[in-house]
């Protein structure tokens, strides 16, 4: 899991955080190895920036998604940062309750949960009377 680690820290590097200083790095792992990373970004209009997890789900599907088994996320300044309750949300949309989220501090993984472990009752599409995506 070093690489996924990696990627995460790599795209924390890259953060655009001015307002809050709370530099953020996430990265996805498909089934056939494939990682795609992303940082916060803010905006000076709260909340209109997006989180490192959004940012690599939009790589994500632009890269021409899969199936995620892995996400790391990692923040400079707090051990075991987890994911947000939007991003959350949005992940479980994209990730089976059964992908691994490890939550890191700058030196690598600290701890490894599942998304259904951290989410256990998110939204799903048949409330909507949808399909899944």
């Amino acid at each position: 899991m070093k690489d996924l680690f990696d990627a995460a820290f790599a795209a924390m590097q890259k953060t655009h955080s001015p307002y809050s200083q709370f530099p953020v790095g996430a990265a996805i792992r498909t089934s056939d190895g494939r990682i795609y990373s992303g940082c916060n970004i803010e905006v000076i209009s709260y909340p209109e920036g997006w989180c490192a997890e959004t940012t690599a789900l939009g790589h994500f599907v632009m890269g021409g998604g899969g199936t995620i088994t892995d996400i790391a996320v990692v923040a400079e300044k707090k051990a075991k940062c987890t994911p947000c309750g939007g991003c959350r949300q949005r992940l479980a949309e994209f990730a089976g309750p059964d992908a691994r989220l490890h939550l890191c501090d700058n030196n690598g993984i600290v701890e490894t949960m599942t998304m259904k472990d951290i989410f256990p009752y998110g939204f799903e599409a048949d409330v909507l009377g949808k399909g899944a995506a």
